[in-house]
């Protein structure tokens, strides 16, 4: 979220596709997060977990053996796959101020007004400055290319296609009213900026179209544009089911990334325009404040639990965020999902299932030895991870796997380990991982993007982490 909107403008000042950068960043961040307790919420779920069965929590860099290796082998594979096997796509984000993406409007010609039995060229829709009139939908009959003598009659649907800020411009052109007025009235468009947001899939969007969710009057935005797999959504906006990783290009006042930044309905929130720069004071602070609270978790000295809360005490006290802030950036679905987690691990271990699921691992894969058995387990994990949460994936998977390593004679605690850290290796799909679905509409990737490069890195991850686990820790 930090690095995603200066990747792409470091990319565009030298020339570099954005999908080439966006991805390999993603995939960077998965790695990365597995080299500490703190860098997933799959450790410290699998860390509470273990210590909720009364097992000691995991230390601090305890899972650093294995993820450490891995993060520094998979990040070279990305390095030198990356080029080879990205596509070239174009990106949501090519709305630019020197060449904004081609955006369409449709207006509708006002019955009995000024254009209504006039020809395009005597309407003065010839001539547009940076916008074009491409088609004219009269019924059921689709007219196209449009010459400048074709006659308009009231009620033509007019398809324009030009700079998202020149198209905007049509509104105040008599004699046509746009298809989506609702969503466009009131906007003072002199003063208003365009900014793109990702939905994620927790989004209160997901599922609903831009009118039940009544965009306008909650985000106090309009919908101008929506980008769906690097394609541009056509047809009535207000029409749309939003869907999870779908980017939208919304026209609104400068405070709409403020207001916005620090809740779950948008993933990705990217200014368009310039933005002044950040207070480079402003923005050290917190970078130290955490720097801290990473220190005294390693050290030791507090557990991580307090020396988070001290942290957020101390960014209250500075006032570098405000109560309603703090609270607003909690995500209550991802809090419900790992409070759950610790109940649906307790009750597949009381009710049996847990057990039943190790008995069969072990009747098929336990003949091989605890190697194969901790890769089947891994696998399964890996593929799980893909279609559920990360968090729900290590929740799900660590009874059986505590169970299964008891039957086999091996360490649960390295089982553990290895299922934390292959819960949070979601390179396969953009809705996995939060980081992949944050990528999808700014780099304009398609879903097989996502295996073409991710595949041989979950491979990667499959054997690998049982091997680290077993060279580093034992089975």
């Amino acid at each position: 979220a930090l690095l995603a909107p200066e990747l792409v403008s470091w990319g565009k000042r030298r020339g570099r596709a954005v999908s080439s950068l966006l991805m390999p960043v993603s995939f960077a961040a998965i790695l990365g997060g597995v080299v500490t307790l703190i860098g997933t919420s799959t450790t410290l779920v699998i860390s509470g977990l273990l210590q909720e069965t009364g097992n000691e929590p995991l230390s601090f860099f305890e899972v650093t053996p294995i993820g450490l290796p891995l993060a520094l082998a998979g990040l070279a594979a990305v390095l030198v796959l990356a080029p080879s096997v990205l596509p070239t796509r174009t990106s949501a984000l090519d709305i630019s101020s020197e060449a904004m993406r081609e955006f369409v409007i449709d207006m509708n010609v006002d019955i009995g007004g000024p254009l209504d039995g006039v020809t395009v060229e005597r309407g003065g829709l010839r001539n547009l400055a940076g916008v074009f009139l491409v088609q004219v939908h009269r019924g059921d009959t689709l007219i196209e290319p449009v010459g400048p003598d074709l006659v308009l009659d009231g009620g033509d649907r007019l398809r324009f296609v030009g700079r998202a800020d020149d198209v905007l411009d049509l509104h105040a052109m008599g004699g046509l009213t746009s298809t989506e007025s609702d969503q466009f009235s009131g906007f003072d468009l002199s003063r208003s900026a365009f900014v793109e947001v990702v939905v994620g899939n927790t989004s209160p969007l997901v599922g609903r179209t831009l009118k039940q969710a009544r965009f306008r009057s909650t985000y106090q935005g309009a919908v101008v544009a929506i980008h769906r797999a690097g394609h541009r959504i056509h047809g009535k906006l207000g029409d749309v089911p939003v869907r999870t990783a779908d980017t939208l290009i919304v026209l609104s006042d400068s405070g709409f990334k403020e207001r916005w930044r620090d809740r779950r309905d948008f993933l990705l929130i990217a200014e368009i325009s310039d933005s002044p720069p950040a207070n480079p004071t402003s923005s050290l602070v917190p970078v130290l404040i955490l720097s801290v609270v990473v220190i005294l978790a390693a050290t030791g000295v507090l557990t991580i639990l307090k020396a988070a809360m001290l942290g957020v005490l101390v960014v209250l006290g500075l006032r570098l965020i405000t109560v309603a802030q703090a609270r607003d950036s909690i995500d209550l679905d991802v809090v419900l999902v790992v409070a759950g987690g610790f109940g649906l691990a307790a009750a597949m271990t009381n009710s049996g299932l847990a057990d039943s699921a190790a008995r069969t691992v072990d009747r098929y894969l336990g003949s091989f030895g605890p190697l194969t058995v901790l890769i089947g387990l891994v696998a399964i994990t890996v593929l799980l991870t893909e279609v559920v949460s990360n968090t729900a994936a290590a929740v799900m998977v660590y009874p059986v796997a505590v169970s299964t390593a008891l039957a086999v004679g091996a360490d649960p605690r390295s089982f553990a380990i290895a299922i934390a850290i292959a819960a949070s290796a979601s390179f396969l799909t953009p809705v996995g991982y939060q980081t992949n679905t944050m990528v999808y509409g700014p780099g304009g990737y398609r879903y097989g993007d996502y295996a073409r490069l991710g595949a041989p890195i979950a491979a990667f991850v499959v054997a690998g982490v049982p091997v680290l686990t077993a060279v580093t820790r034992g089975l």
